[in-house]
């Protein structure tokens, strides 16, 4: 059975038809939040960094959100693959054998994103001349801005409450900050469906922004120091945007978005709401997402995810995770088979 499925918007199918499934199509590249599912598309991940992309020279605009910014965080350096294998390391390599405190967990974080920069430090991501990275984060508003576990629990409540009625009452309560590095033509420097703003991604800030992406409310601790930005405290970039859902009709070509399903939650408060689902704003992508018969192939028949860290002891969570990852090889080889025969056509499906 297949273990990739492919969905295409309308434009995004007639360019694919018309073109095959060529690099230079995608101007714009994706990748959500999601814990550490990641892991289970790991093979993706690299063959699109390391082969499909690995000659650009126009500018690639990406987007990313918790661990989806730091997978884009291993592409834009000068070594796509040995950062994506240290991230790989030092990710399934975490250790809680006693429950930590979200301090502690945002230590053990800090030290995973300072492996994943290495010497380099983030220089390299920020002068990238192709690779132009984007990094959510969202700032806490009203009580979410508050420090203490009741006044955040009330916060999240609220946020929860108003959300049920409408995706846009986000913007009471947070605050979507896009990091990014300059480049007057990012499609990203535009959002105007919830309350953005944009700050200079810079070597000087994006380890904070890097952590302050994948933080948790509760899981970990707020960041509330990251250099060119207002003071508050940043959390997760999944909040806002989960699985994105952003008007991105403007952008001059297609958008690519290897994800680990093939449905879209825009919002991290959407996951229970099975009637709000991000859809119209994909006319110009194509979603690259496992099948269900793949999901079902893997230990546990599921994708990694948070929850392990709690039913699964550390060796044997670790065993499992790495062997997602040689699992997920498969994913690149068919791929990769595709676009050598030029039979793409044949399994892209409408969006």
């Amino acid at each position: 059975m297949p273990a990739l499925r492919f969905l295409a918007g309308p434009t995004a199918y007639k360019q694919i038809e018309e073109n095959g499934l060529k690099p230079e199509l995608f101007t714009q590249l994706l990748a959500a939040s999601g814990g550490p599912k990641w892991i289970g598309i790991a093979g993706l991940d690299r063959y699109l960094f390391g082969e499909f992309f690995k000659d650009r020279r126009t500018p690639l605009h990406t987007l990313g959100a918790s661990s989806g910014a730091w997978r884009l965080a291993c592409l834009a350096q000068q070594n796509p693959l040995a950062a994506y294998s240290r991230l790989e390391r030092l990710y399934i390599g975490q250790r809680y054998d006693v429950k930590p405190t979200p301090a502690e967990v945002s230590e053990q974080v800090a030290g995973i994103i300072t492996g994943l920069l290495d010497g380099a430090a983030g220089k390299d991501i920020v002068d990238n001349k192709v690779i132009n990275t984007h990094l959510l984060a969202c700032r806490g508003r009203h009580l979410n801005r508050m420090p203490g576990r009741l006044s955040l629990g009330l916060g999240l409540a609220a946020t929860a409450a108003t959300n049920l009625v409408s995706r846009k009452s986000l913007g009471l309560h947070f605050e979507r900050f896009i990091f990014g590095a300059k480049d007057c033509g990012s499609p990203f420097n535009c959002l105007d469906d919830l309350p953005s703003r944009q700050v200079p991604l810079t070597e000087q800030n994006i380890a904070r922004v890097l952590l302050a992406t994948g933080s948790i409310p509760w899981v970990l601790a707020p960041v509330t120091d990251i250099c060119g930005a207002p003071e508050g405290h940043y959390y997760d970039g999944g909040i806002t945007d989960y699985h994105f859902d952003l008007p991105l009709s403007h952008a001059q070509g297609l958008t690519l978005y290897p994800h680990f399903y093939s449905s879209l939650i825009p919002g991290w408060f959407d996951k229970s709401l099975p009637w709000r689902k991000a859809r119209r704003n994909y006319h110009n992508a194509l979603i690259i997402a496992p099948t269900q018969e793949y999901l079902a192939s893997l230990p546990y028949s599921k994708l990694p995810d948070r929850g392990d860290f709690k039913h699964l002891q550390s060796d044997e969570r670790i065993r499992y995770w790495q062997y997602s990852v040689a699992m997920s090889e498969v994913l690149a080889e068919e791929l990769d088979e595709l676009i050598a025969k030029g039979t793409i056509m044949e399994r892209i499906e409408y969006l």
